[in-house]
């Protein structure tokens, strides 16, 4: 294969799947620092990726409102033909994103052996399910012979605006001390990926008073579980930041912080980008899947050795048996003292 000039990265996903991409993209770009590096992703992960310095342009793939269905597919393999790709490089596994790469006219196309319509790739990489995703999406770069062998972690770039956001979020709440400030992230889209709202509650209070500054982050989906907490746990230290900022306001914040806390959802994976420890609670879902913080600090919690779990690839909405016995199991104060011994390590 020629030296690439042109390279498009597909990746419509979750946020913490377009997150876990970008050490991928990070090396193609120091490997071929010549070359463009275009992303398709979501409205919403195009957020994320604004300031990039790997990558060239984001376009935006509106697959669930505005481009939906068969006319929008076709709609951006035109876009994409136009633009005369060398290189495709696609990490989602979807069998439309496999027909609109193939659509496109890129004459090399690399994508996982699991995907859906593998059949439109040139070359086809096997997805091994026991490595961590970051190094699952790495693998695609082996027909290029690039081969990683250091730990290669994902980085984002909040701008000026948002760390002047950021400071003044602060300065009207008087938090001046960043070396007490604890990043709480309640939400998941899967509920049976949530650790109970009182325990984050009693986590927050116990954290608070101790001392901590304590900022409940998530976007306006997660605005009621931030003010549920704001209301149970009823303490001065405790900050409701949930629907108020961009993603990468909270990145900025994130940042700022000594831990985040967090369910198995995007904030860890935004967390692992900005280097600030990370405490993952696991419920639904393990580890082993390839989801896991990957930063050398980070913890995971989780209630181990039941037969029930995993339940879900994902996660859902519900637990299938009904005792809920992952999440219900953990407590605030273990977690607490996980929190702790990791400030001080």
């Amino acid at each position: 294969m020629k030296t690439p000039n042109h390279i498009l990265v597909f990746q419509t996903a979750f946020l913490g799947d377009v997150i876990l991409t970008l050490p991928m993209i990070q090396v193609l770009h120091k490997r071929f620092p010549l070359a463009s590096i275009d992303v398709v992703t979501t409205p919403i992960a195009s957020e994320l990726l604004a300031h990039h310095p790997a990558i060239s342009n984001v376009i935006r793939y509106d697959k669930r409102k505005t481009q939906k269905g068969i006319s929008g597919m076709l709609s951006l393999a035109s876009q994409l033909r136009k633009r005369h790709y060398d290189l495709a490089v696609v990490p989602h596994r979807s069998f439309r994103t496999s027909l609109i790469v193939g659509l496109s006219g890129i004459n090399n196309r690399i994508g996982f052996s699991t995907a859906s319509g593998s059949f439109f790739y040139t070359h086809i990489v096997k997805y091994e399910k026991s490595k961590h995703e970051i190094e699952r999406n790495l693998s695609l770069i082996f027909p290029l012979d690039i081969f990683v062998e250091h730990k290669e972690l994902p980085s984002l770039y909040p701008s000026s605006s948002e760390r002047t956001a950021i400071d003044q979020f602060l300065f009207e709440r008087e938090i001046l001390n960043y070396h007490m400030l604890i990043a709480i992230a309640p939400g998941s889209v899967w509920k049976t990926k949530r650790w109970l709202i009182e325990r984050f509650s009693e986590l927050s209070k116990i954290l608070a008073d101790a001392g901590f500054e304590i900022i409940i982050i998530g976007g306006k989906e997660d605005a009621e579980l931030g003010k549920s907490i704001i209301e149970t746990a009823k303490h001065k230290n405790i900050h409701d930041a949930t629907g108020k900022m961009t993603l990468l306001q909270s990145a900025e914040l994130i940042r700022r912080c000594k831990t985040l806390v967090t369910n198995d959802s995007a904030p860890l994976h935004i967390s692992v980008a900005m280097r600030t420890p990370v405490v993952a609670i696991f419920g639904a879902t393990v580890p082993e899947f390839g989801f896991a913080p990957y930063g050398k600090d980070d913890v995971v919690v989780e209630t181990k050795n039941l037969s029930c779990r995993p339940c879900a690839i994902h996660g859902g909405n519900e637990c299938p048996i009904g005792t809920f016995v992952c999440m219900k199991n953990i407590e605030a104060v273990a977690v607490a003292a996980k929190v702790k011994s990791l400030i001080i390590k």
